[in-house]
């Protein structure tokens, strides 16, 4: 396994998570399907692997002294993701590879157009 691609994925998406919100689910999955070879499951188990660890600490901090965190919603909704993605790792487990790519894919489509129609 090579280090480096790794870290400059690691690095790219950190930038991008740190700049605009965004990171596990918009670049290092596809990127791991489409430049690492992984399937769709193994690509999603470790984007969620690396969640484990604060990983967003630094930028999240960054945030939180300009104004921009509200505490109560990111603890409810870390709880309930907490819960969630139990549920979806279930969901996902007994879905075809092809499936699960499908619906990322069409969930990734369906908030891009959304965002940029501003709706």
């Amino acid at each position: 396994m090579e280090t480096i691609p790794y870290l400059l994925l690691g690095l790219i998406a950190g930038a991008f998570s740190g700049l605009i919100g965004i990171g596990g689910g918009l670049i290092i999955i596809p990127a791991l399907v489409l430049f690492f070879g992984m399937g769709q499951h193994q690509a999603q188990g470790t984007s969620l692997a690396l969640m484990v660890p604060p990983i967003g600490l630094l930028a999240a901090w960054t945030y939180y002294k300009a104004g921009y965190v509200d505490l109560k919603a990111a603890g409810l909704i870390c709880l309930a993701f907490f819960f969630g993605g139990l549920l979806g790792a279930k969901a996902a487990e007994h879905l075809p590879d092809l499936m699960l790519r499908r619906i990322f894919g069409v969930t990734l489509l369906v908030a891009s157009v959304k965002m940029i129609l501003g709706r």
